[in-house]
């Protein structure tokens, strides 16, 4: 399949109403002629912990959400993007208990990557550890095998317990080959059109390396595994937050990359009133990319805009977000900071409230979005122009909280009488339907307050026209009849 140059949706399985069969009649009776592109549902399945994204099991719909009929009918009239966490899988899965109980005996011990597979007599090493991109202090967690009482070492790169409830596989195990291509199979029977490999740079642990992106041996798992997808008419957009060398690496071994510098760059255009480096970044990135401004966790800053932004400039930036009320994700290990101490990972936030609740300024937000090269998403709390839940934050703890909170169908309907929703509406039955964005994309000369961006395909063309002093976006468009139409945003 080809994925379709349409806006998609981001959302929980439970985010627009509470369950997978609410969403359908939300994106039904709501969103008819808005979604006609990509649904990326976070993960539905069973889970242990990270809301959602600690699987106990691929093959069941969480029953809370529905089930697998539900995202079949969803499939129907979308494409159902859906993700892998190919890293890992829960701690609380049949799998990992069941190695829990018989250790080495247990017939899933393979899928698990035991520190004997890392260091040969199974201890870690702290020197190797130092120099690892890591996203917890240890990379690494401690459990007792209950028939044995032997105690087994296992890695678990993400988590916020110890022991984690993130347990990483061994993506060289045939086991786990075995399991990905059923898990695979079973998307594709389903209506699944789209997979995100979540986590896949951390996929590969070489001693003496970061163990993050591991070149070239990541690109053995990459393309075996778009071998697999392509055999069953799925397509593939891997998730890395990385240099952006590596996204560009990833597009030209002809994958669908995210872009994570573009979130940020139009950030820091709206505040500081200066397009120069947004220009700049358009003329020279790739266009095989999905966008995206917000999503569940927050704005990308390190490593994804590594060489790319002056940390003085950022600290500034990122200071407006705090007044703001974002929050920050921050880099666990000294030797991936800055030469600084700048540590900044991500700001988390809804991106309407980082814009501080301007109609305006989130609608030109948008629009250069929507003009930029590339699949457009917009996550669910964005759609909606939510505004920071700093009562989710402090109810649980959770930094990402302030950016997903859940609506009843009653808080949406509501929400769609917001002069900034039906103005982002009007813009996404824009972006999906005038076909000069499936044309030619074009950077035109503009003052450094100014962004003027152009498709042009045949006899249409479009052109967006933003001025920075007043946030006010406009549209110039070639209408069937060649009449050229003003559509203010």
């Amino acid at each position: 399949m080809a994925v379709h140059n349409q806006v998609q949706l981001i959302t929980y399985p439970d985010s627009l109403g509470g369950s997978l069969q609410t969403l359908k009649k939300v994106l039904d009776e709501h969103f008819h002629d808005i979604f006609k592109g990509g649904i990326h549902i976070l993960p539905p399945f069973p889970s242990s912990g990270d809301r959602g994204f600690a699987p106990l099991t691929y093959f069941e719909i969480e029953p809370a959400f529905g089930s697998w009929e539900d995202i079949k009918a969803i499939g129907a009239k979308h494409d159902v993007l859906l993700d892998v966490m190919v890293n890992h899988i829960s701690r609380q899965s049949a799998y990992f208990q069941d190695f829990l109980k018989q250790g080495r005996r247990s017939p899933y011990a393979d899928l698990f990557l035991t520190l004997d597979k890392i260091w040969e007599d199974g201890q870690p090493v702290q020197a190797d550890i130092d120099k690892m991109f890591l996203r917890r202090p240890l990379p690494y967690s401690t459990f007792t095998i209950e028939e044995t009482g032997e105690e087994e070492k296992v890695w678990t790169t993400f988590g916020k317990t110890d022991p984690s409830e993130q347990i990483d596989l061994d993506i060289h195990s045939d086991q786990v080959k075995r399991l990905l291509t059923e898990i695979f199979e079973n998307f594709r029977n389903n209506n699944v059109k789209i997979v995100r490999l979540d986590a896949v740079g951390y996929i590969i642990k070489k001693l003496g390396t970061s163990c993050f992106f591991v070149e070239p041996e990541i690109y053995g798992f990459l393309d075996w595994i778009k071998e697999l997808a392509d055999s069953l008419d799925i397509e593939l957009l891997p998730e890395v937050h990385a240099h952006y060398n590596i996204q560009y690496k990833l597009a030209e071994h002809g994958f669908w990359i995210y872009d994570f510098i573009l979130p940020y760059r139009i950030l820091d255009t709206l505040v500081n009133k200066n397009a120069k480096a947004l220009k700049e970044y358009l003329i020279t990135r790739p266009a095989k990319q999905f966008t995206m401004l917000d999503c569940h966790d927050g704005i990308p800053v390190k490593p994804d805009l590594d060489g790319l932004i002056d940390t003085k400039a950022a600290r500034e930036l990122v200071d407006t977000c705090l007044e703001r009320g974002s929050n920050l994700s921050l880099i666990v290990s000294d030797e991936h900071k800055d030469a600084d101490g700048f540590d900044v990972h991500q700001i988390r936030c809804s991106y309407y409230s980082v814009l501080n609740s301007d109609d305006d300024a989130y609608l030109a937000a948008r629009a250069i979005q929507f003009f930029a090269p590339g699949i457009p998403q917009v996550y669910y709390v964005g759609l909606l122009a939510g505004e920071n839940d700093e009562e989710g934050v402090r109810r649980t703890g959770e930094g990402r909280e302030i950016n997903r909170q859940n609506f009843s169908v009653g808080e949406i309907e509501q929400a769609l009488g917001k002069s900034a929703v039906q103005r982002l509406l009007a813009l996404i039955r824009f972006r999906n339907e005038y076909d000069a964005f499936n044309g030619d994309f074009r950077v035109l000369e503009s003052a450094s307050h100014e962004v003027r961006l152009e498709w042009t395909k045949g006899d249409l063309r479009c052109t967006l026209q933003l001025d920075l002093g007043t946030n006010r976006t406009v549209i110039d468009y070639v209408d069937a009849d060649g009449t050229t139409v003003q559509f203010v945003v």
